[in-house]
């Protein structure tokens, strides 16, 4: 019995279903399924074999994955993954004509465009709402001390994150990029302690071990990282992938700073900042700063 046979209602997305079970899944299997999200599970259109292929695991792996889903096969869970695309409606950022710089659709303002609609489109895809709450709940909770950490290219990530909530809210605090000052952070650290964590390939090990210290002080973890995921992932409480890849030698962070935005919207929503951010604005005023003589 098929996945889809037992329930006589609506069916589980695939989508859902591949996000649900990402902590029971083995590397391979991850890499499967990243692939199947990363353009949303068009990849799973083609045979058995182009798939192991595309996402660089043996057909074996294939066959597993679509068990552990439920499904009594490949053949199965394929005609679910078609159904799935036939009904999804056209998100309408795919509908950009990009054709009107300059007339081109190879300008490298085009690809970009295009890249980065199908990366926010991906990454929202994949968001789990609850999830987001979650940790917008979490971090707006004022009881809790935050701290964030970026890797070499996320530290502006970590940097613009850091900036928007301490003027939203107290206790948050920006770790230093050296590990060697690390030790006087993590004395503090306890379970009312966050640490947002920015880690995308490659993935960087101090990062790892600064995660594995936070968790053995009772801290945990909010983790940003990639459509592949970081090894932190194991030990983070919450994790948001995104999609990076670009059409350039660099990754992108511009989906991974959407949901940063997001964040600090909902973060400020359920925060009572008025009052902090107008008294920010005083002493700004009061100290002449950004003003001539």
């Amino acid at each position: 019995m098929t996945k889809t046979e037992a329930d006589p209602g609506t069916p589980p997305l695939i989508r859902d279903m591949l996000r649900e079970q990402q902590a029971t899944l083995t590397a391979a299997e991850r890499r499967l399924s990243a692939t199947l999200l990363d353009d949303g599970l068009m990849s799973g259109l083609q045979s058995i074999t182009r798939l192991a292929e595309s996402a660089e695991v043996s057909t074996a792996s294939v066959v597993r994955l679509a068990r552990k889903l439920g499904f009594d096969g490949f053949s199965s869970f394929q005609d679910a993954m078609r159904e799935e695309v036939a009904a999804r409606v056209k998100e309408p950022l795919e509908k950009l004509d990009t054709s009107r710089i300059n007339g081109r659709n190879d300008h490298i303002i085009s690809q970009f465009a295009v890249a980065m609609s199908r990366n926010i489109n991906a990454t929202i895809d994949r968001l789990d709402a609850d999830e987001f709450e979650a940790v917008t709940d979490l971090m707006a909770d004022p009881s809790r001390n935050i701290h964030l950490i970026g890797g070499r290219i996320t530290r502006s990530n970590a940097n613009y994150f850091f900036n928007h909530l301490q003027i939203i809210r107290p206790g948050v605090s920006l770790l230093d990029a050296s590990p060697s000052v690390w030790p006087q952070s993590l004395l503090d650290m306890n379970e009312q302690t966050t640490l947002v964590i920015f880690d995308i390939r490659r993935y960087e090990k101090q990062l790892e071990r600064l995660s594995e210290f936070v968790v053995q002080q009772q801290g945990n973890i909010v983790l940003f990282t990639d459509q592949w995921g970081s090894p932190i992932e194991k030990h983070a409480t919450h994790t948001f992938r995104s999609m990076v890849e670009a059409p350039s030698s660099w990754d992108s962070t511009l989906a991974i700073n959407f949901l940063i935005e997001a964040l600090i919207a909902g973060i400020q929503a359920r925060s009572e900042s008025a009052d902090r951010i107008a008294s920010l604005e005083e002493m700004i005023g009061a100290a002449r700063i950004f003003r001539g003589r």
